[in-house]
């Protein structure tokens, strides 16, 4: 089992700068490219310093902010990497960390944030949504990620027909997104048991987040989901993904949905502990929990079952 750091960080002191629309209308053309490029620069090399921490604190994965070059497909201030005048450190920063990643075996992600959506009925959403995902899908090659994981979206009074639209939106898609892209159970409208008939029609592989499943349950066991989500990864020769919380209040009562700062340990089902896999961790305390989390299970495992190689 790899464990997996989620965008930021609680005490490294790495950041990540950002921008709106609101304030780059406000300038000519070449301020905007002027701006965007030390923003973006100041990112991609926050990225290589990210993955070299998460490489020395041991942790095995890392999830990337989706606007790690913000408004890149804004249709008013957007850009292309081309467009910048640092664009070309930029790609050599991008580079440096595919190439640590790759060296350290360190599993990279994309997590779209919630506006992206291929099942929603609008069609200026859905069109939104494929070129956000067209920039994350750039992005992961240029770096070496290997999934973009999405939720299914909304329900719409109809959730068999949502899914048909999210279908038929997939496969328009370009391949270079089809073949990253992930379906997550959530824990308001899809279900584990909703979502593996779609992943099993598209291949599509299903990151199962137990914590979700705590929350909204379909009648699987944890055991059984796992399993189920596991061969829709297994069937691509791929390793399985899943994320893991723990309550904020507890599980013996108030909403259970908020995460908590740190990981029970008691909330690591038992038939993942032996398992191949990569397993977020959405905690607040960041890279705090992650550690606390693998000093309490791993510090015995051999270094090559905590980190295998990836398919």
């Amino acid at each position: 089992m790899r464990f997996g750091l989620c965008c930021l960080f609680k005490d490294e002191k790495i950041a990540f700068r950002t921008t709106t629309a609101k304030v780059l209308s406000l300038m000519q053309r070449g301020e905007q490219l002027k701006k965007l490029s030390e923003i973006c620069h100041s990112n991609a090399g926050s990225l290589l310093r990210a993955v070299k921490a998460v490489h020395r604190l041991g942790i095995g994965a890392f999830r990337i902010m989706s606007p790690l070059f913000p408004r890149m497909t804004h249709p008013d201030v957007g850009y292309s990497l081309a467009d910048l005048p640092d664009g070309n450190s930029i790609a050599n920063l991008l580079c440096a960390t595919r190439s640590f990643a790759l060296l350290h075996n360190i599993r990279l992600s994309f997590h779209p944030d919630q506006f992206v959506v291929l099942s929603s009925p609008h069609p200026a959403v859905v069109a939104n949504s494929m070129r956000e995902l067209e920039y994350q899908a750039w992005l992961a090659e240029a770096v070496g990620a290997d999934v973009i994981n999405l939720h299914a979206g909304g329900v719409y009074g109809d959730k068999s027909l949502a899914l048909m639209r999210f279908g038929q939106v997939f496969a328009d898609l370009p391949e270079n997104v089809r073949s990253r892209l992930t379906l997550e159970n959530d824990d308001v409208s899809y279900t584990v048991s909703d979502l593996l008939p779609v992943c099993e029609k598209l291949s599509i592989p299903l990151v199962y987040d137990v914590h979700h499943h705590r929350c909204k349950p379909d009648g699987l066991s944890v055991e059984e989901a796992t399993l189920l989500a596991g061969a829709t990864w297994r069937r691509l020769g791929r390793e399985q993904y899943c994320h893991l919380s723990s309550p904020r209040a507890g599980w013996g009562g108030g909403d259970a949905k908020p995460h908590a700062d740190y990981i029970n340990p008691a909330d690591v089902p038992i038939c993942w502990r032996e398992q191949i896999m990569t397993v977020d961790i959405e905690a607040k305390a960041k890279e705090l929990a992650v550690v606390r989390l693998m000093n309490d299970f791993l510090l015995s495992e051999p270094h090559s079952r905590m980190f295998p190689k990836r398919p």
